[in-house]
Parts: structure tokens; sequence; C-alpha cells
């Protein structure tokens, strides 16, 4: 334990947590497999929390009662460091507060709490956020997990694939210049499995907006043998992500939203952004996720 880290531990499972972005950076099973992406040249994060965007707003200015605020793709919360509220040996909470800098960027009170606390199958993560202040609380928050693409050294990317809980019909959403396209297009997910392949990712992230399910297990499927595999579930988001670049870049993001880049065309106050949370003051919002790992 350090003032910038903390190692959570249940039974055969260990997460680390850094107080920069409270950002989850490592998930070990007992047998030493890293599920976390641990950064590098490719993308130099391993989980960002997203807040209190999702995605890009046009021109990256957020307007708000005849202001024009700078806010940048996905928010300032993943380069903020959040407070340590409570650490013990399975669990840690941290908290972001508004300050006079995120006063500069996003001109509304909150408090933002994320809490991690480790069982000896999983990992649960629970968002809250409050309206701390007297008018509505416009906000997105999403998670952004990297995980290991593969799982295990020497098996084929292509051997792996998302399952959802239930069938994914729905078209998907795709991005244009960091803003969500005017169209929706075919789904890629056959019945509840999606396939993966770098060229899903050629036009950026596939963007979920009407998911069917609340969870998707993430294995190797594909004529591998028995290996590392997770299933990750959801509750209050309403959007999925799923991400990687198309450059070979060996992690696979599982994003669960709620909220997205503005749609393409949209310019306008930024609490008429589509997919937003409207909070009252003194009200919260309670969005979780939950990881559970093991072997297929």
């Amino acid at each position: 334990m350090t003032d910038d880290t903390q190692t959570i531990r249940n039974g055969p499972l260990s997460a680390t947590i850094k107080a920069h972005g409270a950002e989850l950076c490592s998930l070990k099973d007992g047998g030493g497999v890293e599920f976390i992406w641990q950064a590098g040249p490719a993308w130099a994060r391993h989980a960002p929390l997203l807040f209190p965007i999702v995605g890009r707003l046009a021109k990256d200015e957020l307007r708000h009662r005849g202001k024009t605020y700078r806010m940048t793709q996905h928010g300032f919360a993943r380069d903020s460091r959040f407070a340590w509220s409570a650490r013990d040996e399975n669990r840690c909470t941290l908290v972001l507060e508004d300050s006079e800098a995120t006063r500069a960027l996003y001109p509304f009170a909150f408090r933002l709490t994320a809490a991690y606390a480790l069982d000896d199958v999983g990992l649960n993560v629970l968002f809250t956020i409050a309206n701390t202040g007297k008018e509505t609380l416009p906000a997105s928050l999403g998670g952004h997990p990297a995980f290991n693409w593969p799982l295990q050294p020497g098996v084929a990317k292509e051997s792996y694939a998302l399952t959802f809980a239930n069938a994914e019909p729905s078209a998907v959403r795709r991005l244009d210049g960091g803003l969500l396209r005017a169209g929706a297009e075919p789904s890629p997910v056959s019945g509840t499995v999606l396939p993966l392949s770098e060229s899903l990712f050629v036009d950026d992230a596939i963007i979920c907006d009407r998911v069917e399910s609340n969870s998707v297990r993430y294995a190797a499927e594909q004529g591998a043998s028995t290996g590392p595999c997770l299933e990750m579930s959801w509750r209050g988001f309403r959007e999925l992500g799923v991400w990687s670049k198309p450059s070979g870049a060996p992690f696979l993001c599982i994003e669960p939203w709620r909220g997205y880049a503005s749609p393409a065309g949209f310019d306008g106050e930024f609490s008429d952004k589509p997919g937003l949370m409207h909070i009252a003051p003194g009200a919260e919002e309670q969005l979780s996720y939950r990881i559970e790992v093991g072997s297929s």
C-alpha cells in the first residue's frame, strides 16, 4: 500500500488500483494470470474512468448558459487524482469532488465515488455520482477496462469471441472523427456471439446503444485449448462499447457506458446532448460492473 496505489486481495485473486484516475491497473488469479492490459506503446492506459462525458463533444466544447468550456475526449476524471476514503484488505474506495480546476472545464458541483471490492472469484466496481449542487447535474460515465488479447500466450487472437447473455440483433453505431455517425449499421454479432478480429476495429469502436444483455463472456472458443476467460456484467449502464486498435495492439476493451459521443451535427447546449443522465440536486446515480475470472 502506498499513497499512489492499493493492492487488494481475497483468496486467490488480487487487484491493484491507482489513485490517479481511480484506475484499475491489475487483476490476477491464483495462477498469476494477468487479465488487465499492462499499458505500453500501443496504448498507455489500463482501465480509465470516463467522466463527465463518454466519447467526444463537437469541437471539444461544452456549452452551458452562454459560456463555452473546453472538454476533451472522455472527460477529466481519468487524469485526476482521487482521494482515498477507505482502504482495507479486500476493498477500497476513492473520491473525486468538484474543485476550481474541474469547474473551469465543467461548471457543475459533484462527488464521484469509485468503490472496488474483491471476492474469491471476481471484482465488483461500484460508481456513485452525487449532485452536490443546486442545479441539475448532466453527466455521463463509462468504464473502459482493457483486457489482454490473447489472455493466454500462443493462442491466436482470432480464436477469441464475446458471447452475450442474450441475442443482440440491433444495429450498432460507429464513429466518424470521434462523433457518432448519423446512421446505424448492421451488427457484427451473430445471435449471441461476436467473433473477434483486428479488422472489426478499422472503424473505431463498436457501439451497442441498444444492448439487450447485461453480461458478456470473453474466452477463446474456436479450437483453442482450455485457458483463462472472464465474464463481465453490469448494472445501471445502458450502452456497451467494444474497442481495440486495428494495428495489432494486444488488448480488448469491454466498456459499459451511460452515454456516448455527441451525434454528428449536434452542437447545442450540453444539457440537451443525447445519452446524458440528469441528476437532481441532492440526488445520486449508482452504476456498477463486475469482472469474474476463471478458465474455459
